[in-house]
């Protein structure tokens, strides 16, 4: 992946300082390299680091990169400005007379609507949960191995709010997390999940105060990178083999949404106009 060096002073960067680290960043991802470590932020606070195409693509060469890097063991997904991610962008998607990213052929090898969601690393992730986790950002954290929340956290599937259906597999690692009955209550409703909740149900493994998600996260990664890798990814792989029957779920979730994804421009365009919001029906 190519970077930019940058010298804003934001957390990761704070961070960076502090760990010794370099920090880099491309149009809307901020990337920070420490050891074995690989810190991958998302960059539109205004936004509440919602995801539109570029961003999208950015992640998933973020991760290809981390993937394929024999220096790197354990990579943290975080967002910069106070929230992780609020789903996908769409003030973005409602511009559009279709979906064009979302309604291309299925394939692990290209960008899913929310970026890396596809991919089957080889290696751990952690998220990095601040502020809203929801819609399809909480489909990214569901993407990762564990989640450290700070205690303000908000997370739910708020995409029910305007049409918007889960194709970035929230269908098919909710129910492997936290069993099927509490998955289908996110999943039907719009409520938000707090913090203690998410900890409680298991959505969350770890739950820190407000401004220690991201140096918890880098002292949890660093102690994973400090086990013997061959077994510990041995041993990952085989529990995740075990829980998911992962690419022909991803592949169905996907493909039977396809049809649903008009009605999702036409609440995106709701949305831009500014319902819905705050929880109020848009009907």
């Amino acid at each position: 992946m190519s970077h930019t060096q940058t010298r804003r002073g934001s957390l990761s960067h704070k961070m960076a300082r502090f760990f010794g680290a370099r920090f880099y960043c491309t149009n809307y991802i901020r990337t920070v390299d420490y050891d074995r470590v690989r810190l991958i932020e998302i960059n539109r606070p205004s936004v509440r680091n919602a995801v539109n195409d570029t961003t999208a693509k950015e992640l998933f060469t973020a991760f290809k990169d981390f993937e394929k890097n024999p220096a790197l063991s354990v990579g943290i997904l975080a967002g910069n400005g106070g929230n992780f991610c609020s789903g996908y962008d769409l003030k973005e998607l409602a511009s559009k007379d279709e979906a064009p990213a979302l309604s291309s052929p299925f394939s692990v090898s290209s960008p899913a609507p929310m970026g890396p969601t596809r991919l089957c690393l080889s290696k751990p992730v952690i998220a990095c949960l601040t502020g809203y986790a929801v819609a399809g950002g909480l489909e990214l954290a569901l993407w990762c191995d564990l989640r450290i929340a700070e205690s303000n956290v908000i997370l739910g599937m708020f995409n029910r709010r305007f049409g918007v259906p889960l194709i970035d597999g929230g269908t098919v690692r909710l129910p492997a997390l936290i069993g099927l009955s509490r998955a289908l209550d996110l999943i039907l409703t719009v409520r938000e999940v707090a913090a203690k909740e998410a900890h409680d149900i298991g959505l969350v493994n770890q739950i820190v105060p407000v401004g220690k998600g991201l140096e918890e996260a880098l002292k949890l990664a660093q102690q994973i990178a400090s086990f013997p890798q061959d077994c510990l990814l041995h041993d990952r792989q085989s529990a995740m083999q075990a829980s998911l029957g992962q690419a022909n779920n991803l592949k169905f979730e996907y493909e039977t949404a396809e049809g649903l994804i008009k009605d999702a421009v036409k609440g995106a365009r709701k949305f831009s106009q500014g319902f819905g919001r705050s929880g109020k029906r848009i009907h």
